[in-house]
């Protein structure tokens, strides 16, 4: 799944005309960047949330014959639903139970998205969140032995410790990328428009949700940085 339903704010103006997915980033646009990182690591069938300026993404893959994947939509045209809450409208197309790929619109990376594949895999775990050491606002707190522990806001200060860590909590930027096990929609409570970390956050205490540290691949957050992008 690639979530690119976002309004962009971070962009304006620049996404006051466009949704930020059709940005480009060294001449493509970041939804081009998402869908050839994902086919370039196997991946055949997406699907992609919309809101913002949708007609004008649909109309990009539907010109670009898809990239020759296997693209649908999932239309939030009516209500924009965060993270979590597209997550959850997309379900029903993960079916069987194979673990599937989500990752932002915004980010550039080359990561080699079938080790972490294979990392969740034979680590059982619910959910495997992609992070990185690097200066945030907020972290991701994980234990020593990689399980999803709570969150912190270094501005605010606030602290949310879900669960007893196991050695000393390391503190981790989360890089929109992630694993997802099916078996996640049947533990989705959450009604209407809802971020996907908090979710991740409530599930950890009882389930096992762990890190994978890259620090070595190409990862950029182009959706908060209107330097990076073309004019």
């Amino acid at each position: 799944m690639i979530l690119a339903a976002g309004l962009g704010t971070r962009l304006r103006p620049l996404t006051d005309m466009i949704p930020k997915a059709l940005v480009k980033y060294k001449g493509t646009t970041l939804l081009e960047h998402a869908i050839r990182h994902l086919g370039q690591n196997g991946v055949k069938e997406i699907i992609v949330n919309v809101h913002h300026h949708a007609e004008q993404v649909i109309d990009f893959l539907n010109v670009n014959k898809n990239f020759g994947m296997n693209i649908t939509i999932s239309d939030e045209t009516g209500q924009l639903l965060d993270t979590g809450g597209g997550l959850k409208k997309a379900g029903w197309f993960f079916t069987g139970s194979r673990p599937f790929i989500v990752r932002n619109v915004d980010i550039i990376s080359d990561l080699d998205l079938r080790k972490v594949h294979e990392h969740h895999s034979c680590s059982g775990a619910m959910t495997t969140l992609v992070v990185r050491s690097r200066e945030t606002s907020r972290y991701l707190l994980f234990d020593s032995s990689g399980l999803l522990c709570g969150w912190e806001n270094r501005i605010t200060g606030e602290k949310i410790i879900t669960r007893q860590p196991e050695g000393k909590l390391r503190s981790l930027a989360f890089s929109g990328i992630q694993v997802i096990s099916p078996e996640i929609f049947d533990l989705i409570t959450e009604e209407g428009t809802f971020p996907v970390i908090g979710l991740f956050l409530r599930l950890s205490g009882d389930h096992k949700i762990v890190a994978f540290t890259d620090n070595n691949s190409v990862w950029l957050d182009v959706g908060k940085n209107v330097r990076m992008i073309d004019d």
